[in-house]
C-alpha cells in the first residue's frame, strides 16, 4: 500500500469509514520514506510511529495521520539539531506548545523530524548536516526554506501533513515552489512557547498543506492563547466550520506582483497578473491601483536577527564557525561587525515606515496579490537564492578569510565612526542588490505582521509558482476563503505525481 495522496482531512474520513487502518498508514508511511531520494527526513522514529497509530483516536481532528515536524521544532526525547552540525548530538527534553497542541489535540501520529535549512536563516533546501533536499516536481531544483523537508515530504506524497515556521516567508516559500498552499496567519495565531525568542517578532507557526481545509483545521488544533507566549492571540471560533462564508464580491485588490521592488524571472509578472485579473473577474472584486513604496530593510533585519543565533550558540562561537554553514558564519561575523545603536535605530525607523506604509496601502484595500517567490524553484545545490558577490567570496576558503578581515577592519572602525555600518550596508545593497532581496516578496507580512497565503497558480516551464495574498490583521478567515475559491475554480494537484500523471 502507498501512502495516502489525498489531503489529510480526507484520509481521517477514511480511517472513520473503515476504508484505512492508522497502523497500516504509518507502515507505508514509513517504507515511502525509506525508499525515497527526496532527502526530506532527518529523523525517523518507527517505533513511536507504530506505537502512536496503534493506539490513534480517529475522533481527533487529525486522529491517525502520519506527520513529519519540522527540525526547527521540538518534541522530548527526539534530536534537536536546528539543522546545525553544531547542535548534531542534542537531544530535546521539553516538546514545544505548537507540537503538543498538534499531537494531543490533532491526534496525529508523528513519524519524524523533515529537513529544515540551517537555524531558519536561508530561504534555501541545503546544510551541511543533511546535505540537499530536493524538490519532488524536479530534483535539480531546490525546496526552498527554511520549511524545506516539510513541503517536499508533502508534496512528494511521503506525508500528507507536516509542520512549518515562517519568519520571513518560511512556510510560502517552499510551498510556493512545490505547489502547496502556504498560510502565515496572523502574528500570534499560534502560540510559539515555552521558551521562544522574542526578538524579532516576527515568527509565525504553522504548516504547508495540500489543501484549504487542512490548513484551517490545523489552525483550529494549534491556535489560541497560551501563557508562555505572551504575543498569541485568542483562539478563533473555528475557521474550518466558516470556509466559504465570506462574499469576495466587491473586495478591493491591488496587484503589486514586485512587491518592495523584488526582481520577478521573465514571465511571472504576466503569469501572475492573469491569475490575480482571473480571480478578479470570477468573484465580482474591484481591482485598486495603488501606490506601496516599501523600503527595503532585509539587510538591517537579517543582522539584527542574529542575536538570538549567538545566545543559542552561546560559549561555542566562534569555534564553531567551521561547522556552520558559510552564509550563517558570515552573517554572524557581519553582524558582531556592523551592529550598533546606530544601525538598530536605523532597522527601526524603517520598519515604523514600513509598517506606515502597509497600514496606508489596507486603508485603501481589502487584499494585495504578489508574486511568493521571484520565479520558479532554482538549483537544489544553490546555497543562496540568487547569485551574489558575498556568494562567490564564501565560495573559496581566501575568500572566506579575507572577508573575516575586512570585517574586522569595520568593526574597529565602527567603534569611532558609529555611522559607518548603516553606509556600508546601504552601500552592498546598492551594488548588490540581490544580496539583500532574499524572502523580499514575502518578509513584509513578517515585519507588518498581517496574514498571508501562497496558492498554488498553474506553472511556468513545468515548475509551480505561488500567488501571495495579503490581508489587514486578523482576517485569515477570509484568505481562507480566498485561497478556497481558488481551489474550487482552479483545483491544483496534491502532489508532484498527481501533476505528472
Amino acid at each position: 500500500m502507498d501512502p495516502w495522496l489525498g489531503d489529510a482531512c480526507s484520509l481521517v474520513e477514511a480511517f472513520r469509514a473503515g476504508e484505512r487502518s492508522p497502523v497500516d498508514e504509518v507502515d507505508a508511511t514509513i517504507q515511502a520514506i525509506e525508499a525515497s531520494d527526496l532527502n526530506a527526513f532527518s529523523f525517523l522514529d518507527v517505533e513511536r510511529a507504530r506505537q502512536a497509530a496503534e493506539s490513534a483516536d480517529v475522533q481527533l481532528p487529525f486522529g491517525g495521520v502520519p506527520t513529519g515536524v519540522k527540525e526547527l521544532e521540538i518534541v522530548d526525547g527526539w534530536p534537536r539539531t536546528e539543522a546545525s552540525l553544531v547542535f548534531q548530538d542534542r537531544v530535546a527534553d521539553f516538546t514545544s506548545t505548537h507540537i503538543e497542541r498538534l499531537f494531543e489535540r490533532g491526534g496525529v501520529v508523528p513519524v519524524g523530524l523533515t529537513t529544515a535549512s540551517e537555524f531558519g536563516g536561508l530561504n534555501v533546501s541545503i546544510t551541511k548536516l543533511n546535505g540537499v533536499t530536493r524538490n519532488p516536481w524536479n530534483p535539480d531544483r531546490t525546496v526552498g526554506g527554511s520549511s524545506s523537508g516539510s513541503a517536499a515530504a508533502v508534496a512528494g506524497g511521503l506525508v500528507s501533513l507536516a509542520t512549518g515556521g515562517d519568519g520571513g516567508g518560511s512556510i510560502r516559500i517552499p510551498s510556493g515552489y512545490t505547489g502547496l498552499l502556504g498560510m502565515k496567519g496572523t502574528f500570534g495565531r499560534i502560540p510559539r512557547g515555552p521558551k521562544a525568542f522574542m526578538i524579532p517578532n516576527t515568527v509565525v507557526l504553522g504548516n504547508v498543506a495540500r489543501s484549504v481545509r487542512d490548513a484551517a483545521r490545523y489552525f483550529d488544533v494549534c491556535g489560541g492563547f497560551h501563557n508562555t507566549d505572551p504575543t498569541s492571540l485568542v483562539a478563533h471560533p473555528s475557521f474550518e466550520a466558516g470556509l466559504g462564508s465570506h462574499d469576495l464580491k466587491g473586495l478591493r485588490v491591488a496587484v503589486i506582483p514586485a512587491l518592495g521592488g523584488v526582481t520577478l524571472d521573465p514571465g511571472v509578472e504576466d503569469h501572475l497578473r492573469d491569475q490575480a485579473d482571473l480571480l478578479i473577474r470570477e468573484h465580482g472584486m474591484v481591482a485598486v491601483d495603488i501606490d506601496l513604496d516599501l523600503p527595503n530593510l532585509a539587510a538591517q533585519w537579517m543582522i539584527g536577527n542574529m542575536a538570538t543565533l549567538l545566545a543559542d550558540l552561546g560559549d561555542l562561537w566562534p569555534g564553531c564557525a567551521g561547522d556552520l554553514t558559510d552564509e550563517i558564519s558570515a552573517g554572524l561575523y557581519m553582524s558582531q561587525s556592523l551592529f550598533n545603536l546606530r544601525t538598530s535605530a536605523k532597522a527601526e525607523l524603517m520598519r515604523i515606515e514600513s509598517n506606515r506604509a502597509m497600514a496606508a496601502a489596507f486603508d485603501q484595500v481589502d487584499l494585495i496579490i504578489a508574486a511568493t517567490n521571484p520565479g520558479p524553484a532554482f538549483a537544489a545545490e544553490w546555497t543562496t537564492s540568487a547569485p551574489n558577490k558575498l556568494g562567490e567570496l564564501l565560495a573559496t576558503k581566501p575568500g572566506r578569510f579575507a572577508l573575516r578581515g575586512v570585517m574586522g577592519v569595520a568593526r574597529a572602525a565602527s567603534s569611532a565612526f558609529s555611522g559607518l555600518p548603516n553606509s556600508l550596508i546601504e552601500r552592498a545593497a546598492e551594488r548588490d542588490p540581490d544580496l539583500v532581496t532574499m524572502g523580499g516578496l514575502t518578509i513584509i507580512s513578517n515585519v507588518y505582521g498581517n496574514p498571508a497565503v501562497s496558492i498554488p497558480a498553474g506553472t511556468i516551464d513545468g515548475l509551480p509558482i505561488g500567488m501571495q495574498v495579503l490581508a489587514q490583521h486578523h482576517r485569515d478567515a477570509l484568505l481562507f476563503d480566498v485561497a478556497l475559491a481558488v481551489e474550487r475554480e482552479r483545483p491544483w494537484p496534491l502532489t508532484a505525481a498527481e501533476a505528472a500523471d
